[in-house]
């Protein structure tokens, strides 16, 4: 009763959280000195890069791993892998095209061959090569190992975005949130926001998620009874 609860609520809430994320992030939270009312996307782009970077293609990864292990494989790991990257996928272009609105303004570019926009942008690549990768094959099985290996290997890529502006001189600003000493660099309803965007883009993807799994679990299950309406017509073809 509980879980069955919590499902229905996981929609109405994020979309409320949502909501009260724009209200405050466009008209409650103040300007910045410096960067004016540009400041705004500090509540989507970080909440939309946080989910393609770490929580969807995280959670792709996570299950890819229980897929490989003995004790864990099931299909409800390879699909869970799938859709996440699938949710990925789609914030990993979202975060390029915010990450470009916020630099045409601030660098006088739409794009440029930054160390963190090319490495995001290489992960977008491994994230649409995965899932071609799960087109090339009819061997649910094959498929499945094929596509968890692919998975782990392009996790690579991630700690590679994640430490870039640390690595390599980049146009793009280095810590957004907290200095390296561990203090705040942003303060007052400017911080809320941000967290609150940052747990109701979350929320969008474990909504996305679920809707997206139970329709790779309505397609599973059509298959299946196609297969068999073909079996049983092939049987019926072999009486006659």
């Amino acid at each position: 009763m509980i879980k069955q609860l919590s499902q229905r609520l996981l929609g109405p809430v994020t979309l409320v959280l949502l909501a009260l994320t724009f209200w405050l992030g466009l008209w409650v939270t103040p300007p910045d000195r410096v960067q004016g009312n540009l400041v705004r996307l500090l509540y989507v782009h970080p909440a939309i890069a946080w989910v393609a970077l770490y929580v969807s293609f995280g959670t792709s990864v996570i299950a890819s791993s229980l897929y490989l292990w003995r004790r864990t494989r099931s299909v409800v790991m390879d699909r869970v892998a799938s859709c996440a990257m699938e949710v990925s996928a789609v914030f990993l272009a979202l975060t390029l095209i915010t990450g470009s609105i916020w630099g045409r303004p601030t660098w006088g570019v739409w794009w440029a061959w930054d160390a963190r926009l090319t490495s995001t942008a290489i992960l977008l690549v491994f994230a649409l090569g995965y899932l071609a990768l799960r087109r090339a094959n009819d061997d649910p099985e094959l498929r499945a190992r094929r596509s968890a290996v692919f998975a782990i290997i392009a996790a690579i890529n991630v700690p590679i975005d994640h430490f870039s502006v640390d690595w390599w001189h980049t146009l793009h600003q280095g810590a957004t949130v907290f200095t390296e000493n561990g203090n705040f660099l942003v303060h007052g309803s400017m911080l809320w926001t941000l967290f609150l965007s940052l747990f109701a883009f979350t929320l969008l993807f474990f909504w996305l998620l679920r809707a997206r799994y139970r329709l790779e679990v309505q397609r599973d299950a059509r298959y299946a009874a196609s297969l068999d309406e073909a079996l049983a017509q092939r049987r019926r073809e072999g009486v006659h």
